[in-house]
């Protein structure tokens, strides 16, 4: 179990173990980085970050170091830390394998989705459709992860759950929360969903169905790069 889900755990069970100055630390920058308040390039003062959380500099340090290993914050020397660059390259190549891995995934399931595993899928849809009013796009990423993973979770090919599997924690290693920076992509991925749940409902041909998967998921990889590298 990760240091945050055995802290979570903790508090809901009602644990009195508190959460020391470092996690306290690793909590409000961790938050504050994928959400995007801090961005790719934010330097991190170690003093300001102290005196806002009233604590020393040294659970601080703690905590940017924890996030160093995670692959969010990079440390350069004479400047400090600042929250990592979005390695573009890494987060293209992952999304187009995940395209065309989660893409031969669901069409291997096509025959297989019952009509309860749909209607979880749609329900999640629904969740993140109601979410769009008061947008949060962290939430709006786990939620679009839940979704699917729950599509490519009936695949019985457990070699390609795998790959599926190692790209999206690399992609939350990148960022966990590329919503962030692309909104706009947010109510035509829940359109595209629901687009995708009516070709498995219509017994569409599998094929149809992979260029479908493959297509939504290279729209919001696409938006993003248009978005950092817009044409002239």
């Amino acid at each position: 179990m990760s240091p945050r889900r055995r802290e979570a755990a903790l508090a809901d069970s009602g644990g009195a173990v508190a959460p020391s100055k470092s996690q306290r630390a690793y909590r409000l920058l961790h938050d504050r980085i994928v959400d995007g308040t801090y961005s790719p390039g934010y330097r991190l003062v170690l003093d300001a970050i102290g005196r806002e959380l009233d604590m020393s500099v040294v659970p601080v340090r703690e905590a940017i170091r924890r996030l160093e290993a995670e692959g969010l914050v990079t440390f350069e020397r004479n400047i400090g830390a600042r929250v990592a660059e979005i390695d573009e390259l890494e987060y293209h190549d992952t999304m187009e394998t995940l395209s065309y891995v989660e893409g031969a995934a669901i069409s291997l399931a096509a025959g297989l989705y019952s009509a309860a595993d749909v209607a979880d899928a749609r329900a999640i849809n629904e969740q993140m459709r109601q979410s769009l009013a008061d947008f949060d796009p962290v939430q709006f990423t786990a939620l679009n992860e839940a979704f699917h993973r729950r599509l490519t979770d009936v695949c019985a090919n457990e070699v390609l759950g795998d790959v599926i599997d190692t790209c999206w924690k690399r992609l939350a290693r990148l960022r966990q929360s590329t919503f962030s920076f692309v909104p706009s992509r947010a109510v035509p991925s829940v359109d595209e969903h629901e687009a995708i749940l009516g070709l498995i409902e219509m017994g569409a041909d599998p094929r149809r169905i992979e260029l479908a998967v493959r297509a939504h998921r290279l729209a919001t990889p696409d938006a993003y790069l248009h978005r950092t590298h817009p044409k002239p």
